[in-house]
């Protein structure tokens, strides 16, 4: 399965929560109990168990390119020799 991590800018978050609903893992929540320096509540990745794999659904819904995504690249796989 693929696998990667996303960044959220949280100084450039309006708290939109429109990454949160598109995340077909739920690991994207609003940071309750904090704002930002605009008075917004923040998104931000919750994913203690490392179920992100890097879709990007969520940079591409958010509307003000808070999201950056990094997605793993797995190990190449040697092929043997052929003669």
């Amino acid at each position: 399965m693929a696998t990667g991590t996303i960044v959220i800018n949280e100084a450039r978050c309006k708290g939109c929560t429109l990454c949160t609903t598109v995340c077909p893992k739920g690991i994207i929540e609003m940071a309750e109990g904090r704002v930002n320096q605009k008075g917004y509540i923040p998104a931000v990745l919750v994913d203690p168990e490392n179920q992100c794999t890097g879709c990007a659904i969520c940079a591409v819904i958010c509307p003000d390119v808070c999201i950056t995504v990094y997605r793993d690249i797995p190990a190449a796989k040697l092929q043997p020799a052929t003669a």
